[in-house]
């Protein structure tokens, strides 16, 4: 083969580079310099460089070259300046730090250090451990995400620390601190593995944060930890077999509310009782709540069913109001809703989903017991769950020992359990006056009872600068909507799906009014009532109005 043709064979893959041009495409000629390094930064040929000068290093805070301060848009500030917010300091922690929780960063006025440091300045690590320690449990404890807010404002702030900003869901809590606008932030979190209702615990939180954001008292990091232990370590102040009885109670005067007598008032009992001891067990195996919820509401309507079938002359669906009243989620409902109204949405759809889960579990429970029974020939009659029954001063004392039971079962300190008793008297009066004798309807009625209980929660909670969750919480209890949940269940199993539906739908509006009149009443009291022996408090800004966009 002669020279020729070998030129004309085709190289192999390996003679040859993949980014070697074809034939027929011009090669590109080799820089002169081939010494020169090039980059991707490099200046293209024909773009002009830099004038001198203005190569040098440039900050994020330098303006572009085509920034004309002559030709500028005007500024957004106001020529006095941005006003200063100025905090009470005789107002109660809560208030001052709710003025903060919207406010921006360059906004906040700066902390007042109220605590002693090292001349180094604050232990920056320890401060946001602390926080969120503190945060944790009143998380734990069913306090409000804002609430939970201030109180990790109150805490960090009194520490030095202005640049902080913490942030508050359903079961993760999380604080960020930048020291200065050049600085990296310090950022720690902590989940909320466990709940549990100890208002006992709740107040002496309460305390800490208070003597830690007061400018009389004098609380090192050391003691604030040391306190923070004796917190945790701290009893119940009342043990397993007195909340049992409690639940006794609870379901009891529940039942004599509804037009229950002596009779169905020690059903109720033993039927709440039961069904408790029986959640406890199933708690001890690790069942998920969801199925002590179903457990629990089993024994009273069992109980309820077995009168009705033996024929005794009492109303059977006043035992089963008087143990559902006992397992209704009224305080997850309030915290819910309130998180809602407040802005905080993501807590509060966790919130109201785990009250739906809890509300089906108990729905689960007595639909159980209920197809049991109607199996079985007991003429079970809807319609008597909703009759109205008016006996004021047999009622006023039951709803009295029924808040006295929950708030025993909510681990309320024993100070206040006379206080929220009254005020549970006090709701069902009002409820009374306006349904029984003004004939106006139940949801309306609930509102506004509700509303004063919101209003005197919070007037109490002001006073004692703590929180207004035991007074609040445990006074709702006679307001819980148990008759209509049962007459829909009720329905619903005898097959009258409209009107068992149109019952639910009304047990679900009195839980609403009930939500949206306790926090209404607390709002109320914070926008035109005056801290009780101090000046005004510093005002909480709105959310901004979005118009749902």
């Amino acid at each position: 083969m002669t020279e020729d043709a070998d030129d004309r064979k085709p190289q192999s893959d390996e003679a040859r580079s993949a980014f070697t041009p074809p034939q027929g495409v011009p090669q590109s000629q080799p820089p002169e310099n081939e010494s020169q390094i090039t980059s991707e930064f490099a200046l293209p040929e024909g773009l002009a460089a830099p004038p001198a000068g203005e190569d040098a290093e440039r900050s994020a805070f330098t303006p572009p070259a085509t920034y004309d301060a002559r030709s500028a848009p005007p500024a957004f500030t106001p020529a006095q300046g941005i006003p200063m917010v100025r905090l009470a300091k005789n107002s109660p922690w809560q208030d001052r730090m709710r003025a903060m929780i919207r406010l921006p960063v360059a906004e906040r006025p700066a902390p007042d250090l109220t605590q002693k440091t090292d001349d180094s300045g604050p232990a920056v690590p320890r401060v946001l451990d602390l926080t969120l320690r503190i945060g944790e449990l009143l998380l734990a404890g069913g306090e409000g995400a804002e609430d939970v807010e201030a109180a990790m404002f109150a805490v960090s702030r009194s520490y030095g620390l202005d640049r902080c900003e913490p942030n508050v869901t359903f079961t993760l809590l999380s604080i960020s601190y930048q020291p200065s606008l050049v600085d990296d932030p310090l950022t720690a979190s902590r989940t909320v593995r466990r709940r549990g209702t100890d208002y006992t615990r709740l107040a002496a939180v309460f305390g800490l944060v208070d003597d830690i954001s007061s400018d009389d008292t004098e609380v090192s990091l050391e003691e604030a930890y040391r306190r923070l232990a004796e917190i945790r370590r701290n009893r119940h102040p009342f043990d397993t077999w007195a909340l049992t009885l409690a639940a006794g109670l609870l379901a009891g005067g529940a039942s004599m509310l509804v037009g229950g007598g002596l009779v169905v008032f020690v059903a109720a009992a033993l039927g709440a009782i039961a069904g408790d001891r029986m959640a406890w067990v199933f708690a001890g195996r690790g069942l998920p709540e969801f199925y002590q919820f179903a457990v629990a509401a089993m024994p009273p309507a069992a109980i309820g069913i077995a009168l009705q079938l033996a024929h005794v002359e009492v109303r059977a669906s006043a035992v089963i109001t008087g143990g559902l009243f006992a397992l209704l989620p009224g305080r997850a409902l309030v915290a819910g809703v309130q998180d809602g109204l407040t802005g905080y949405y993501i807590t509060a759809a966790a919130r109201l989903l785990e009250v739906m889960y809890l509300f089906i579990g108990i729905v689960v429970g007595v639909l159980v017991m209920l197809y049991v029974g109607v199996q079985l020939g007991a003429e079970l009659q809807p319609r008597e769950a909703l009759l109205s029954v008016e006996r004021p001063p047999i009622q006023i004392i039951a709803a009295m020992a029924l808040t006295l039971a929950f708030a025993v079962l909510l681990q309320q300190e024993r100070s206040t359990v006379l206080l929220v008793t009254l005020n549970g008297g006090v709701a069902w009066s009002v409820y009374g006056a306006m349904h029984f004798a003004g004939n106006i309807s139940p949801v309306a009625s609930t509102a506004v009872a509700a509303g004063l209980v919101g209003l005197f929660g919070q007037l109490l909670s002001r006073i004692q600068f703590a929180s207004a969750l035991p007074y609040v919480t445990a006074a709702i209890g006679p307001l819980l909507p148990g008759s209509a949940t049962y007459y829909g269940l009720l329905g619903i199993v005898q097959g009258d799906v409209n009107t068992g539906l149109a019952s639910l739908s009304t047990a679900i509006a009195l839980a609403l009014a009930i939500a949206i009149g306790v926090n209404l009443g607390g709002e109320t009291a914070r926008l035109f009532l005056r801290v009780p022996g101090g000046p005004d408090a510093a005002t909480r800004r709105a959310a901004k109005r979005t118009r749902g966009f």
